[in-house]
């Protein structure tokens, strides 16, 4: 056990029975108890909590029921590609798009279980732990913490110290990590890896740039939605942010997203495990300045992802309405063009504010897919 890193891991083994106990008190366990063991009275599931004593005890008897209960019931077909990139006894960095706070990462997690992988550490952003219920879920499904609001002195240190833990769960532990390609979800449609991400993958490692990532394992995801996660909400965050240039969210938005993104009905979902990036792919990349090579991995990274996703018709039908043409009108039938259409006027009718602009905003989230590849 490394203490170092005791700010911001997950908890371990030792630390599990603890976590369901509190668990199994919050006020909250009853409909969480509900949603995942409908077939069970609350006392049995309580019983069956508080006996887990491992992460993967809670992940294989809480987390995998609540990934098939989300698939059941708000996802019509889920479907995924790539696992032949992957071996079992080889860890990863997985660098993902990222549509939904929770979903993105937790039914990847679910690819990897039911193919027989052990699932990956996950980041899990400060500003989500808002109740010990929620740090105590998240802590024993091996999320650890990314730290948010920080001015610029905390957030090197913050950065510098998160890439020494990544790199010492990768190298030193032998386990993966989930981490989203940006800070915070695509709330544009615009897939696009940051800079600042790559460069702090490199800063806990003092050797060239090419060695740093490539020691890695980097695995690009690439998740899709046919029914965008919180499409409203976003669409409302960006209007506001083109009229007033900031956004304040309000107190519980992010937990009302999460409780949004897992209850919607989301159509079908796809995740795409795009090709690693090799050391060989990483090397002609590194001439010029350091930020020259963020950026051309930046590139590399957002070209699999948009390579792997899986466009579908309500991205066409959105990319013919926003410019107002027909180019793709061979991918939908016009039936499923009325039902999107008749979905965008209802959601951006709950949106007070400029119509135009926020049809373009709100057709844009699920044209750019389409305008990336």
């Amino acid at each position: 056990m490394n203490s170092r890193f005791d700010d911001i891991r997950p908890y371990y083994d030792s630390e599990i029975q603890a976590a369901m106990g509190r668990i199994a008190e919050s006020t909250f366990f009853t409909p969480l108890s509900s949603y995942i063991f409908p077939e069970e009275d609350v006392s049995s599931v309580k019983k069956r909590i508080t006996a887990l004593s491992t992460i993967e005890d809670f992940q294989g008897e809480v987390m995998s029921r609540f990934n098939e209960r989300v698939i059941k019931d708000t996802i019509r077909n889920f479907t995924f590609s790539g696992i032949e990139y992957l071996q079992k006894d080889k860890s990863y960095l997985f660098v993902s798009n990222h549509r939904d706070i929770m979903l993105d990462a937790s039914l990847f997690q679910q690819v990897l279980y039911s193919n027989g992988f052990r699932s990956s550490q996950i980041t899990f952003g400060s500003n989500l732990m808002v109740s010990q219920l929620i740090i105590d879920i998240g802590k024993s499904n091996r999320m650890f913490t990314v730290k948010r609001d920080c001015n610029f002195k905390e957030f090197y240190t913050s950065s510098l110290h998160m890439s020494q833990y990544i790199r010492h769960i990768i190298k030193d532990r032998g386990e993966s990590v989930w981490i989203a390609q940006r800070n915070g979800r695509t709330k544009d449609g615009k897939d696009a890896t940051d800079q600042g991400i790559i460069k702090m993958f490199c800063m806990s490692e003092d050797c060239d740039l090419v060695r740093s990532l490539s020691e890695l394992n980097i695995v690009p995801l690439s998740v899709s939605y046919e029914i965008e996660p919180c499409i409203v909400s976003k669409t409302n965050e960006m209007y506001h942010k083109s009229i007033n240039r900031k956004y304040i969210k309000q107190p519980g938005e992010d937990l009302k997203s999460i409780l949004s993104g897992v209850s919607d009905y989301k159509g079908d979902v796809n995740i795409s495990i795009c090709p690693p990036v090799t050391e060989e792919e990483l090397r002609p990349l590194a001439k010029g300045t350091s930020i020259d090579f963020y950026k051309r991995v930046c590139q590399l990274i957002d070209h699999r992802i948009h390579k792997g996703y899986k466009l579908f018709k309500n991205s066409y039908i959105a990319s013919d309405l926003l410019f107002d043409k027909d180019t793709f009108s061979s991918y939908y039938t016009p039936a499923e063009k009325s039902d999107f259409t008749e979905m965008f006027h209802r959601d951006i009718s709950s949106i007070p504010g400029e119509s135009k602009e926020i049809s373009a905003i709100y057709l844009g989230i699920y044209a750019y897919p389409v305008i990336a590849i």
